[in-house]
Order: C-alpha cells, then sequence, then structure tokens
C-alpha cells in the first residue's frame, strides 16, 4: 500500500476527514520519508495532526515534547477519544506510574507519548526511555528553544542533546505557530536538525477579526462587547493580578458567567476556574497571560485584551486561541497611550538587562500596530515574513471601516470559471477545495485536480472565497441549483462576468459562516454539553462546533451521510452517530408538527 493511501485512511479513521488542509501532506510526506522537519503554522491551521498521522504510521513510539500539563491532558483525551493510544508522562506523577507508563509503550500499548521538557534532565526517565524504540521526536511551540523568541524556555535547550543519547535518532519535527525570520533560523540551529524540510505555512487566521479600540472608556466598551456575546465563550486578557481581581469581582457583580486565572490562584484555584471555563460551566475567563497556552477549546468567540500587549507574537498567539474550530472570532484590543508606561515597567522589572532591549523593541513594534491606518492583518503577516500582496483583509476595524468599493471582478470570474468547468456539480465546500488546491480521495477520485482552475485561488484564505461566493449569490451573480443549498448554478450575469462583460464591485463582504438552522444547532450543542457532563470529557472533544453547524445545515439521514461531514470518523459514528441521527430526524418530525 502506497504512504498516501495510508495517510488518508488514518486521516478518515481517526479524524474524519477526507481532504488535509494546506502543506499538511507534505508535512506528514518529509516525516514518514525520514526527513527532520520544521513546520511553522498559526494555531488552529492542523499542527498535531502533521506528527500525530505519521505517529500512528510508523513502526515505534512518538515522543512530543509539550510545554504544558494541561495541553498534554486535552491532547491525550482527544487521541483516545478517536481510538488512538496514547498517554502523557508530567511532574504530577510518581516514578512507579512513570515507570508503568514506559514499561507499558514497550509492549506496544501507546503509540503517542506527550512529555514535558524538564523530564529531559531527569537521569532516572532518560535510562528508561531509552530502552524504548522511538521512531520521532515532535516538539510543540519550538519557538521556547529561542532567546531571541518572547517565550524562551531554558528546558528546550535539553532537546538536542536528548535526541543525540538516544541509540538509534529518531526523526525531529518542529513546530510553531509564532516566529520570525531570526527565530526559525535560531531554533534549527539549536534543535539540531539535519537538513530539515522546511515548511513556512500560511499564519494568516482570516477568521480572526482583529479591532483595534483607542482611547475610549474600556469599562463600559467592555460591558456592551459581552452583552454582544451573550452566551459565547471568550478570554479577557489583563496585564496583572490585581487587574485580573477587580475586573473578576466587577463582571461577577453585574451578573455575568465569569472565572478568573492568574499565577497568585493556588492549584485548586486555577483548576476549577479552567474546567469551569473548559465544560462550559461560565462563559468568561479573565486571565494574565499564564491562561491559555494549553487550553485546547476549539469554540472560542471573543478575546478581549484589556491592556496592551508586550509584544506581537503574545498578542498573536493570544488571540489565536479563539475560532480554532475555523468559525469567527472577533479580537479587540483596548489602546490607550497610558498603558505604554504600565508595560516598560512590567518589562524592566522582570527582564534581565540582555533581555530587556530585545522586549522594548519588540513592544515599540506593537505601538506602531495599534497606531496604524492601514491594514491590521498585513502588518502581522509582514511582522513574521508572510509577504503577502494584500491592501486589505476585510476583516479587521481600519479595512472594514472604509467605505471604498472595491473590485472582485478578477477573483469572481475564477469561481466562475471553476463551476462552469466542473459542470455545476459541487457544492461550495468543493469548489472551493479545487480553487484551493486541496488534496484529497474525492478530488483525485473525480480528477478535479486536472481541472485548469485547481489551485488558482490558494493564496486567498478559505473563508474569504465563501464569503465572496455569497456575495455572489446574494447579488444574484450566480445561482443556487434548485432543490440545494450550495451546488452552484451559472446564470446569464454570471456569463457576463466571465466574458468581461460586467464588474462586480462590493463594498464589503459578510465573512460570516451561514448557520442555516438555529434550533437544531441549538439542541445539538445543548446535546453535547449534556454528553461531556455525562462522560467528564471537554464538550468540543465530542465534535466542534464546525461539524455541529454542517451536521444542523445538512441534516443527515443515515451513517453513510453522516460520515460526510468534516470531522465525523468512524470512531464518532460509533459513539454517537446514533444519538446525532436522532436528534436529527427527531427534530425534523418535531418541525412538521
Amino acid at each position: 500500500m502506497e504512504i498516501k493511501d495510508k495517510i488518508f485512511y488514518a486521516l478518515k479513521k481517526y479524524y474524519g476527514f477526507d481532504t488535509l488542509r494546506r502543506g499538511q501532506f507534505e508535512i506528514i510526506d518529509s516525516i514518514l520519508n525520514g526527513r527532520d522537519t520544521f513546520c511553522l503554522m498559526p494555531t488552529g491551521a492542523g499542527k498535531s495532526i502533521c506528527y500525530q498521522i505519521p505517529a500512528i504510521i510508523m513502526k515505534g513510539i512518538t515522543i512530543v515534547i509539550s510545554p504544558l500539563i494541561s495541553l498534554m491532558k486535552d491532547q491525550v483525551d482527544n487521541l483516545i477519544e478517536v481510538g488512538i493510544k496514547a498517554s502523557y508522562i508530567n511532574s504530577t506523577q510518581s516514578i512507579n506510574t512513570i515507570r508503568n507508563i514506559l514499561i507499558e509503550a514497550s509492549m506496544g500499548e501507546y503509540k503517542i507519548i506527550y512529555i514535558a521538557p524538564e523530564r529531559l534532565e531527569s537521569k532516572i526517565f532518560l535510562d528508561m526511555v531509552n530502552e524504548l524504540e522511538i521512531s520521532q521526536i515532535a516538539i510543540d511551540e519550538a519557538h521556547c528553544v529561542s532567546q531571541w523568541g518572547h517565550d524562551f524556555r531554558n528546558s528546550y535547550l535539553g532537546i538536542s542533546k536528548f535526541c543525540n543519547m538516544l541509540k538509534k535518532k529518531p526523526i525531529i519535527s518542529a513546530f510553531t505557530a509564532t516566529a520570525t525570520e531570526e527565530v526559525r533560523l535560531d531554533c534549527i540551529k539549536l534543535l539540531g536538525l539535519k537538513d530539515p524540510y522546511i515548511y513556512k505555512g500560511d499564519i494568516n487566521r482570516e477568521n480572526l477579526k482583529l479591532i483595534i479600540l483607542k482611547e475610549i472608556d474600556k469599562v463600559e466598551e467592555l460591558k456592551s462587547i459581552l452583552r454582544d456575546n451573550e452566551g459565547e465563550a471568550g478570554i479577557i486578557y489583563c496585564a496583572s493580578r490585581k487587574e485580573v481581581d477587580s475586573l473578576h469581582y466587577y463582571l461577577k457583580d453585574l451578573g455575568f458567567s465569569v472565572g478568573k486565572y492568574h499565577g497568585g490562584l493556588n492549584d485548586d484555584e486555577k483548576e476549577n476556574y479552567q474546567e469551569d471555563f473548559l465544560y462550559e460551566k461560565i462563559d468568561i475567563i479573565v486571565a494574565t497571560n499564564a491562561f491559555g497556552m494549553g487550553i485546547d477549546k476549539s469554540n472560542v468567540r471573543f478575546i478581549v485584551h484589556f491592556t496592551l500587549p508586550q509584544n506581537i507574537e503574545s498578542y498573536y498567539q493570544e488571540i489565536g486561541r479563539g475560532g480554532r474550530d475555523g468559525e469567527n472570532c472577533n479580537c479587540y484590543l483596548f489602546y490607550s497611550e497610558s498603558d505604554i508606561s504600565r508595560v516598560e515597567y512590567i518589562i524592566n522589572k522582570s527582564s534581565s538587562l540582555n533581555r530587556r532591549e530585545v522586549h522594548l523593541k519588540k513592544l515599540q513594534c506593537m505601538i506602531d500596530y495599534c497606531n496604524l491606518k492601514e491594514c491590521y492583518r498585513k502588518y502581522i503577516l509582514n511582522y513574521f515574513g508572510n509577504n503577502q500582496k494584500i491592501n486589505y483583509c476585510n476583516n479587521c476595524s481600519n479595512c472594514l471601516n472604509d467605505d471604498e468599493l472595491k473590485d472582485f471582478t478578477k477573483e469572481s470570474q475564477m469561481i466562475l470559471a471553476t463551476v462552469f468547468r466542473t459542470r455545476e456539480r459541487y457544492g461550495v465546500s468543493v469548489l472551493i477545495d479545487i480553487l484551493k488546491g486541496f488534496n484529497g480521495p474525492k478530488i483525485i477520485q473525480n480528477k478535479l485536480d486536472k481541472v485548469t482552475t485547481y489551485g488558482i485561488m490558494k493564496e486567498y484564505g478559505t473563508s474569504f472565497i465563501r464569503a465572496l461566493i455569497k456575495s455572489l449569490l446574494d447579488e444574484g451573480y450566480v445561482s443556487l441549483k434548485e432543490g440545494t443549498y450550495s451546488m452552484l448554478k451559472l446564470n446569464s450575469n454570471s456569463m457576463k462576468i466571465l466574458k468581461g462583460e460586467k464588474n462586480v464591485v462590493f463594498k464589503i463582504l459578510d465573512n460570516e459562516e451561514p448557520i442555516l438552522n438555529k434550533e437544531l444547532f441549538e439542541a445539538l450543542r445543548i446535546w453535547r454539553k449534556n454528553k461531556a457532563l455525562r462522560e467528564r470529557i471537554k464538550p468540543y472533544i465530542i465534535f466542534s462546533d464546525t461539524s455541529l453547524i454542517s451536521i444542523s445545515n445538512t441534516r443527515p439521514k443515515t451513517v453513510n451521510e453522516l460520515l460526510e461531514v468534516r470531522g465525523v470518523g468512524s470512531k464518532k459514528i460509533e459513539a454517537y452517530g446514533k444519538e446525532i441521527l436522532n436528534i436529527v430526524n427527531g427534530f425534523k418530525a418535531h418541525s412538521k408538527k
């Protein structure tokens, strides 16, 4: 069996996906071909699949070095839920427990083991782990190894030595979401990667709406934001513990469903607030930047920076915790010049002399960002070396405040030409896969990778293309096939656009993903929450919001139709398929009465 067949078999069986996102296949293929790999991909872009699928396919064990205990537990819970054998080792466990896990690993009980980098400093652990057949070392948050990064950790410097002391050198794969060119080169050197395959992904998180609020009453505006996002999950970041405590008390007194998190709380308090947030017992967490790095909650819908962040890296990493399921997330940043001196004081107080200058330069970049007149997203992408040719993103407060008409004729012709060349046989999702140049069994089986427009819009964001299609439909420039909700049909206006006889001009594109049946979606969310409480796992581990939206929109009648939903694999069908179909079918029956 070819490697490609194994990859897509594992993808569908364990994760419920038919297609890989851009870059994932190349990264997986590189690892499976025995090459060290360095990967820069944004939060929520699917980095974990890139090392987990090779771990499933390869002989031996993959060790994942991960910085936070909470991230390990969530990742392992996720893997077990979909049928992959996994465990973790951290400082909360006794030597006997760790020894038993490693003995079980040597007997083939696990394919993936997560460890904290501090474990590498234990000689007892090193002696035990050296007896295992380790095929891959995957390093998460790889930027932590570089002193030029924003989140340097001493323990990461021991990774290269650990890899070299193993009897057989494993493949090393390193992953990060936030690294400048300087940091990337430093990481590759310090981790000892040999002739690595380097993937610089598109770090553009286009579903994050970037909103800068300048010199306004923070508290009053925050109350409006929370009312606008009522019932949704959100994180409010503050600069200090004192600010967190004060804001938490104030919001709780107003009746908001809110918890808090900072380093001054004891371990039980932190765990309780974190669990309440993850299990959807509360909607909002007010926190310092100590919260979030290990939080794998997929349906965070808004993030607020109540105080100016210290640098672009931290800011982008923190807003990256929103919308990890691909749905929209509003990211608000309050900017006030009076905050600058507070942040400078924190930097001067907490930084060593050799790090202080680096941190102050990064702060100046943050201030420059807030004072921009142009597109905020373009600035961030340029900062990280992704010099995309965009002048506006249509999803930040600077772009959205621009009433200027934009000409989308060229992009519209690309979409309509694809509808024409595929003979109007496919829905919006497949058309986007063709335009973006995604791989997958359906694409290959139907030879859609041979369509002349395949990959023609690979530089455009998925939500941009989807939003443009929606606007074309709204304006009557293309039609829906009768009896379908997503199959496109060309009309007379379409032909005029294709022939260059008509221009397509819009002011603003609506980037919202439509929920066609909100009542069914809410019914599925309630079922998911109750199921999660009974099974003592996080709701988003059962199904993401994206999967629930797709289920509510398509209303599958059979197991095979349910398997067509992205994120629904055979393990999910086995565990929840009957209940989901009962809810959908029961809702239909209820709706007819």
